[in-house]
């Protein structure tokens, strides 16, 4: 089974929380000394249904902070 990283450009990420909106179950939004930013609770995904899920809030993201690729 293939395992998926979760990576989260701080720098483009506006906090809205589109992310946590569309997968609660893995985004949340956090306190950083810039504001809220989105963060995942879990980077590493090693089942197809959690890199569905999260592949949603990815696309959903208006700004493109998130990606997730295939880890090597």
């Amino acid at each position: 089974m293939a395992k998926y990283t979760i990576k989260v450009d701080n720098e483009k990420c506006i906090g809205c929380g589109a992310c946590a909106s569309e997968c609660p179950d893995n985004w949340e939004l956090k306190e950083t000394g810039e504001g809220y930013k989105g963060k995942p609770n879990v980077a590493v995904l090693d089942n197809e249904e959690d890199y569905e899920k999260n592949k949603a809030a990815e696309a959903i993201c208006p700004v493109g902070a998130i990606t997730i690729t295939k880890s090597k």
